[in-house]
């Protein structure tokens, strides 16, 4: 009798294993970035379009603005567009496109065929910028406000819940940036 009930246990100990994960999968997405409440790291990264140009974060001091890491090898940065083109339109602050781990030509062409929604772009080639603000994987975004703090950061795709939630805060770091 033990001998047919112990697979049938080790069975539902996986199956619990299991949906254990899948209710933690989207807490796992809520993960707070050590840097949040922090200033950015100090970066000087070239532009996708013109590489002779660099921006640091002093350059972005002053404003609030949305960071968007992407690469055209992300699949999940292409579900994701939809909306960034949105926050592009419709956000009340600058948002600046983060290509990590790139091929310039590759991102070029990703940008011609799906369309450029963001102000500006940095590049990452080789992804140092990217350990120090604490990049975990593409697609993932942050806002960051007036003063260079880093106050909220999304990992994974924007859909239409965070969109919402990514504007409303948008909008309170434009309101914080006026008063």
């Amino acid at each position: 009798m033990i001998r047919l009930l112990l697979p049938l246990l080790v069975f539902l100990g996986l199956l619990g294993l299991l949906i254990a994960g899948l209710q933690t999968s989207e807490e796992r997405k809520l993960v707070q970035s050590p840097l949040v409440g922090k200033p950015v790291p100090d970066f000087r990264l070239p532009d996708l379009h013109d590489p002779e140009r660099h921006h640091s974060r002093d350059d972005l001091l002053g404003r609030p603005w949305i960071l968007n890491v992407w690469g055209s090898w992300c699949w999940a940065c292409r579900v994701e567009h939809p909306f960034v083109e949105r926050l592009g339109r419709e956000a009340p602050i600058a948002l600046v496109g983060f290509n990590w781990k790139d091929e310039r030509r590759d991102a070029l062409e990703w940008i011609e065929r799906y369309g450029d929604a963001w102000d500006m772009h940095l590049v990452d080639y080789e992804g140092r910028a990217a350990i120090d603000l604490g990049v975990y994987g593409a697609p993932e975004t942050f806002l960051i406000d007036h003063r260079g703090i880093i106050r909220h950061k999304h990992i994974g795709p924007i859909d239409a819940t965070v969109f919402d939630d990514l504007m409303r805060r948008a909008m309170q770091l434009d309101a914080e940036a006026e008063s």
